[in-house]
């Protein structure tokens, strides 16, 4: 699969469709099943509580890998993903109710880089706060 978007049609400043992805304790269980991660913070409030957190957090990974959604739907090919890097700034608090939490995530082209690859820059917000900075990706376009 390639990517769908071409190089020549995308200047800087072109926007991605935003995206907001819930989470809930079950969303929570379901990661750590996959991916091995266990840790009782993602999903004991009492022990998240006693290190010192609000509350569950989302795992790390997998705020990362909502975020970078936008991008690979934008792209539609998630190997047109180069390169991909983040700053937690927050955690993603997932409360024990019915409703859980919201990622919310935008994108821009902050950059054309060579031939064929851009920077997309990020934002990644929860609650109203940002859960990851320097959020960006280099993805190659057709």
């Amino acid at each position: 699969m390639t990517a769908q978007i071409s190089y020549a049609d995308v200047e800087v400043g072109t926007e991605l469709p935003a995206r907001t992805f819930p989470v809930t304790r079950a969303t929570l269980v379901q990661y750590a099943g996959a991916s091995g991660d266990f840790n009782p913070i993602h999903w004991n409030e009492k022990f998240a509580k006693e290190v010192g957190l609000p509350d569950v957090i989302a795992h790390g990974m997998f705020t990362m890998a909502e975020a970078i959604r936008v991008v690979t739907d934008w792209v539609g090919d998630p190997a047109a993903v180069v390169e991909y890097g983040v700053r937690f700034t927050r955690p993603v608090v997932v409360p024990n109710d019915d409703e859980g939490a919201t990622i919310e995530v935008s994108g821009k082209v902050a950059a054309k880089l060579d031939d064929d690859t851009v920077r997309v820059d990020l934002t990644v917000m929860s609650a109203g706060q940002k859960v990851l900075g320097m959020s960006r990706a280099v993805v190659r376009l057709a």
